[in-house]
C-alpha cells in the first residue's frame, strides 16, 4: 500500500481520499513519508483525507495507533496542526482531526505543501476570502475575519500583513479579533451557567484559540502603533486619528478640572498626566504629512489593458457620424471586454477589511493618475494631482465629486484607503507607542 498510495497522491490533481483501514503503524509512517517529504508539484490547494478509525460496527478494521502516526509524522516532516485550516493555498503544510458524525468516521485532512503557487505554499498568491470559510466554525463570519480569527498563529504571522497594508485595514481586523474574542466569552458564561453549547458553539469554542486572539491582538497593535509612527496614514486616517486624540485630550481637560475642584491632589496629578500624553500625541499627529493610498495589486496588468484599449478609444471617437466597417466594429467589440476586464482586476485589488467607499476612492485615485500620466505623455494636459500631505492624494483628495466620508466608533463603520510609502517620519513616535497599547485608537 505505501509506495501505490503516495505515488498516487503525489499524481493527485484534486482532493482524494484514502481509507487506512487494514494498513499497519509502520506501513502509515513509510505512506506519510513518502507522500508529504516533498512538497507536491500543484499550483492550487487540495485536501488529502486520511480515514484512521470508525464506529463500533467498523472499528475494528484500524489500527489503534492509525491517527497518532499519521499525526506525529506529519509533525516530523514540518507539518503543523491548525484547527481552522481550509482549503487554500495560505493553509499549506497543516491538518487537523475530525469525526464525521454522519458516517461516523474519524478522519485527518491534510493541506499538503504544494510549489506551483510561486514558491512554497504558505505566501499570499491565490488567496480568495470566499474559499476560507469551514463548516467547523460556521458561527464566525465568512472571509478574513474566520481567517484571522481561526488561523493558528503560525498562519497568521505570515498572512495577515501583506492583506491589511492600511492603518484603518489593521483596525478593522482588531476590531475582528476582539469580537471573535467577545463570543468566546459569552460561551464561557453559558458554561457557566451550567447550560450545554450547542454544536456550532461547541465547534467555534474548540475550533478559536483564546490565547492565540490575544496574541494576534497584541500583534496587530504594535503594527498600528508602528505604521503612524512612520507616518504611513492617508489623510483620512489622520483626521479619524486626530479626532479621536481631540476628544480624549477635552474629556481628560474636564477629568483634571472636576479633580482639582473636587481638591483630589493624586486624582489631579494622574489625569494631568494622562492628559499631557494625549497632546503630545496630538502634537505627533499634526506633524505627520499623510500618503496617498497603496497602489492596486493589480495595477500593471490593468495598464497593459488601457494602452490596448486607447487606439479603440480614438477610433470610436472618429467614427462618429459615419458607418464602421466590419473590421472596425470587430476591434470596437474588444473594448467592452477590456472595461469588463479592467473592473475585474481592480475587484480583485480589494484588501481585507477595506470598506466600499475607501475601496472605490483608491480606484478612482489611480485612475486619475493614470489619466494624468497619460495626458502628460501625449503633451495634451499636466498629470492629476492628488499626492499625499499638501495635494491631498493621502486619501483625502475628491474624486468624481464625492469625498471619502469616515464615522468616528459608536456609528456605522466605513473604511479607508491604504497609505503607500512615508513621506516623513514625525518625531515623538515613541509617545505614540506609549499610548498604542491604551484603547484609544482601537475604540
Amino acid at each position: 500500500m505505501s509506495h501505490a498510495t503516495a505515488t498516487a497522491i503525489r499524481g493527485a490533481t484534486e482532493s482524494v481520499t484514502i481509507d487506512l483501514a487494514g494498513n499497519s503503524v509502520d506501513n502509515i509512517t513509510q505512506t506519510m513519508k513518502d507522500a508529504f517529504s516533498d512538497p507536491l508539484p500543484l499550483s492550487e490547494m487540495i485536501r488529502v483525507t486520511f480515514i484512521t478509525g470508525a464506529g463500533k460496527l467498523g472499528r475494528q478494521r484500524y489500527d489503534d495507533g492509525a491517527p497518532k502516526s499519521v499525526s506525529s509524522t506529519l509533525r516530523e516532516l514540518g507539518y503543523e496542526e491548525d484547527r481552522g485550516a481550509s482549503c487554500v493555498v495560505e493553509c499549506g503544510g497543516t491538518f487537523k482531526s475530525q469525526h464525521d458524525t454522519g458516517k461516523n468516521l474519524k478522519t485527518i485532512v491534510v493541506f499538503p505543501q504544494i510549489s506551483g503557487a510561486g514558491g512554497l505554499s504558505g505566501g499570499m498568491a491565490g488567496l480568495s476570502v470566499d474559499d476560507v470559510q469551514d463548516e467547523s466554525t460556521s458561527l464566525l463570519p465568512s472571509g478574513p475575519e474566520h481567517m484571522v480569527a481561526a488561523s493558528s498563529m503560525g498562519v497568521f504571522e505570515r498572512n495577515w500583513k501583506p492583506k491589511c497594508l492600511a492603518w484603518s485595514q489593521k483596525r478593522g481586523c482588531l476590531r475582528a479579533l476582539e469580537s471573535v474574542r467577545e463570543m468566546l466569552d459569552e460561551l464561557d458564561q453559558i458554561l457557566l451557567r451550567g447550560n450545554p453549547l450547542s454544536e456550532q458553539e461547541q465547534h467555534l469554542y474548540d475550533a478559536v484559540s483564546r490565547d492565540d486572539l490575544e496574541k494576534k491582538e497584541a500583534i496587530v497593535k504594535k503594527e498600528m502603533a508602528s505604521q503612524v509612527e512612520a507616518g504611513q496614514i492617508t489623510k483620512e486616517e489622520k483626521e479619524v486619528l486626530l479626532l479621536l486624540c481631540q476628544d480624549k485630550v477635552e474629556t481628560l481637560k474636564g477629568e483634571v478640572d472636576e479633580a482639582m475642584r473636587e481638591g483630589k491632589s493624586k486624582k489631579t496629578a494622574k489625569f494631568v498626566a494622562m492628559r499631557d500624553k494625549a497632546m503630545a500625541r496630538q502634537e505627533m499627529l499634526e506633524k505627520i504629512t499623510p500618503v496617498p493610498p497603496h497602489k492596486l495589486k493589480h495595477e500593471p496588468e490593468i495598464q497593459k489593458l488601457r494602452a490596448e484599449m486607447r487606439p479603440l478609444q480614438k477610433l470610436e471617437d472618429s467614427a462618429k457620424g459615419r458607418l464602421l466597417s466590419v473590421k472596425e466594429t470587430t476591434q470596437l467589440g474588444r473594448k467592452d471586454e477590456i472595461l469588463a476586464e479592467i473592473e475585474e482586476l481592480e475587484e480583485a485589488s480589494r484588501g481585507w477589511f477595506e470598506e466600499d467607499d475607501a475601496f472605490n476612492a483608491r480606484v478612482e485615485y489611480w485612475q486619475k493618475v493614470a489619466k494624468g500620466r497619460q495626458a502628460k505623455k501625449s503633451g495634451t494636459g499636466k498629470m492629476a494631482s492628488g499626492g499625499g500631505g499638501g495635494g491631498g492624494g493621502g486619501g483625502g483628495f475628491k474624486t468624481a465629486g464625492k469625498a471619502t466620508k469616515y464615522i468616528l466608533p459608536g456609528q456605522k463603520k466605513t473604511g479607508w484607503a491604504k497609505p503607500a510609502a512615508a513621506k516623513k517620519k514625525p518625531a515623538g513616535g515613541s509617545v505614540f507607542s506609549a499610548m498604542m497599547m491604551d484603547d484609544s485608537d482601537s475604540d
